[in-house]
């Protein structure tokens, strides 16, 4: 049977080697600690026959949502796991009012960009930049925006 729910943290270590497992990097407890306080109901886990088989981060600024590192377990894989995560987190982005909704996939990752149009998503244009905070600041001179 499969279960979709929020997660809690007794979950950790489970996400956490799930995430391993798909490749993905882990976020510190720290870091989710601080985006627990903000919408904990847009992060979720799937379980099978109450085993941790799937996940999926969402965010909420107020403006847009977003979906972030959606795994599910490679034995459970081709059940409709990653489908029903991400089907639960939308009714929950409509629930808090949420417009539209983004998400990033990776240009190589050609099945995952297939999963997310099937569900509706479409590529867009951007370019996604970046900055670590808290790094020395970088001098640009001469630049006009």
């Amino acid at each position: 049977m499969i279960h979709v729910r929020e997660f809690g943290w007794h979950d950790y270590e489970g996400v956490a080697a799930l995430w391993t497992a798909t490749q993905r990097d882990v976020l510190p407890r720290a870091e989710l600690t601080a985006k627990l306080t903000r919408d904990p109901q847009l992060f979720l886990v799937a379980e099978v026959d109450q085993a941790l088989a799937g996940v999926v981060l969402g965010t909420y600024d107020g403006r847009r949502g977003m979906i972030l590192r959606l795994a599910v377990d490679p034995a459970h894989r081709r059940r409709g796991l990653a489908t029903l995560l991400v089907a639960e987190l939308e009714k929950r982005f409509v629930a808090l009012g949420c417009p539209r909704v983004n998400l990033l996939v990776l240009p190589k990752d050609t099945a995952a960009l297939r999963f997310w149009q099937a569900l509706g998503y479409l590529p867009q244009p951007d370019v996604l930049c970046t900055k670590p905070m808290g790094a020395a600041p970088s001098r640009v001179e001469d630049v006009d925006p």
